[in-house]
């Protein structure tokens, strides 16, 4: 096998995330730009003789041509196998689940999640290590650190692989195990829910619709509600992969997955509804013209857990993003089990999961799971729903408004103001941060401030720090406005307002979020002045 070393410079960008590196198509596409952030990873993680790497992606936009490029960089690192979903395929849970199934020395998923697609759209890279799960900060902090120091990567010659066909391939010394992207996974989701209940379900006149969005969990629908479940073929919308999403923004929330909710809205709806993202990661849940929030889908599936056969014999405990509303807190009070609240990113959740510290996790920003996999799991939440549905055989809606009589009702509102300017972002931050003196204490009509901070977390299993994660303004009554910078995007930055209140009386449970938090919404737009200093009057998005 020949082996070429090539001659490189650093670039000064390629700082991960929190999901990893991700630019847009064409800085991808610069002479050096992959091959630089790749050798990176090689270097820091170390390949031990003959290991076995997993690789895919979400089929977007230069998926094909990177997976070439990384395979014939793997063979020159000293991997003796990678296994690589057919048609280079593979959602983040699935790659979770084949890392973990077969013990590997991690893998490389190629996603830029829920971001749009396309020539001119976005593209991005992560290593998630051993356990399946993204790797921790000391590791992205480490790939940084020798991107920014690297001379040379190394890569051998050698035919592009048939990824259209799976099968056995070479690349220099090393295999290339083309594999079902599906398989594996749809296995481990038959061993957590009850297929037969789920199978009733759908075969006896429920009416469901699970939107694709045009991204990587087309297949896997396909094979699991299709094929396994026996759902009518109407029931999956936008199944077929496209590397540009078909136009589309592969984030399900209500703007971006409008055509699902227009469904879920009009004459005639279905009874349940669902989409997933770009890599298969999130979820948006929706009964018959009700939306369920992200915040209020982690408490329902983990007060109803028991009904679930992979969760029968109990949950550990359950882990939230500090953004995430405490709805699943109370649910985790009444089960006396503990809950951990961690800063934004998946990773947090790993450690405790490898521990055995928690079973359930999930984020505002439409991601749950569980520790099944290192990963937030879209299908897996779908399926999760189905299965409580099945066996309460009640509507979405009644199965959201008894969750609320019996433990209050967390109302609970993101906005997002995206692609807004850097400076003007951060200088929102700024000006909230040098505001804690002044806050405290400060009353607002009827709402008095008990704290504010920029939230640190301290890892309860290896003791790592993590400090500046978001500011938390916290009022005497629980009520909660929480602002962060997402770490998401490619352009410009998104900033994102995160509002709470609890409302213990079921009276007032049928209450419009935005109307029910218009007075912490008012309070704080004043005290960022983000109107003034970003020139947006609305939100991009608000879920």
């Amino acid at each position: 096998m020949q082996i070429r070393t090539v001659t490189t410079t650093p670039f000064n960008d390629q700082k991960p995330g929190t999901s990893g590196l991700r630019k847009r198509v064409p800085t991808f596409q610069q002479a050096n730009y992959l091959e630089n952030f790749v050798q990176s990873i090689f270097d820091t993680i170390g390949v031990p003789s003959r290991a076995t790497l997993v690789l895919g992606g979400d089929g977007r936009f230069y998926n094909r041509e990177a997976i070439q490029i990384i395979l014939k960089m793997a063979a020159a690192n000293g991997f003796g196998r990678v296994l690589v979903g057919k048609n280079g395929i593979l959602s983040t849970p699935a790659a979770s689940c084949v890392i973990r199934k077969y013990n590997t020395h991690g893998g490389i998923i190629l996603s830029a999640s829920h971001n749009p697609g396309g020539p001119d759209g976005d593209f991005g890279i992560k290593y998630n290590a051993t356990n399946g799960g993204p790797a921790p900060e000391k590791i992205t902090e480490a790939i940084f650190a020798q991107s920014k120091k690297i001379s040379q990567y190394r890569i051998v010659d050698s035919s592009d692989v048939a990824l259209d066909k799976a099968g056995e391939y070479k690349v220099g010394d090393m295999m290339v195990s083309v594999i079902d992207p599906v398989s594996d996974y749809a296995e481990l989701m038959e061993s957590l829910f009850d297929f037969d209940a789920i199978r009733s379900l759908l075969t006896g006149g429920f009416r469901f619709r699970f939107d694709a969005m045009h991204a990587v969990n087309g297949p896997y629908a396909q094979e699991i509600f299709s094929h396994r479940l026996g759902a009518p073929s109407e029931s999956l919308m936008n199944a077929v992969p496209l590397p540009d999403f078909g136009g589309g923004h592969p984030d399900p929330n209500l703007t971006y997955a409008h055509e699902l909710v227009e469904v879920l809205y009009g004459e005639n709806a279905p009874d349940f509804g669902a989409a997933s993202d770009g890599d298969g990661d999130r979820n948006m849940i929706l009964g018959k013209h009700f939306f369920v929030n992200p915040s209020d889908s982690l408490a329902i599936l983990a007060a109803n857990a028991y009904l679930v056969p992979g969760y029968k014999n109990g949950l550990a405990g359950i882990a939230r993003s500090m953004p995430t509303s405490a709805a699943v807190d109370r649910v985790a009070k009444a089960l006396d089990i503990p809950c951990y609240e961690t800063p934004t990113g998946w990773k947090f959740f790993g450690n405790l999961m490898d521990a055995g510290k928690v079973t359930l996790c999930g984020e505002e920003s439409f991601g749950t799971g569980s520790d099944h996999v290192r990963e937030k799991d879209g299908l897996w939440a779908v399926l999760f729903w189905l299965n409580i549905l099945a066996i309460r055989k009640q509507t979405v809606e009644e199965i959201t408004r008894e969750h609320w009589a019996r433990y209050g009702r967390n109302v609970y509102s993101r906005h997002d103001y995206e692609g807004i300017p850097t400076d003007a972002a951060n200088g929102v931050m700024k000006l909230l941060m040098s505001s804690f003196t002044k806050l405290q204490n400060a009353q607002f009509g009827d709402l008095k401030i008990k704290l504010c901070d920029d939230f640190s977390y301290t890892d309860p299993v290896d003791g790592s720090v993590s400090n500046g994660q978001g500011v938390r303004i916290v009022f005497t009554d629980g009520s909660r406005i929480v602002f962060r910078l997402s770490g998401t995007g490619t352009e410009g930055a998104t900033l994102r307002i995160y509002l709470e209140a609890f409302e213990p009386d079921v009276a007032n449970h049928h209450l419009d979020a935005q109307s029910a938090l218009s007075q912490l919404i008012e309070i704080a737009l004043q005290i960022s002045e983000l109107h003034q200093r970003t020139g947006r009057d609305r939100p991009t998005v608000i879920t």
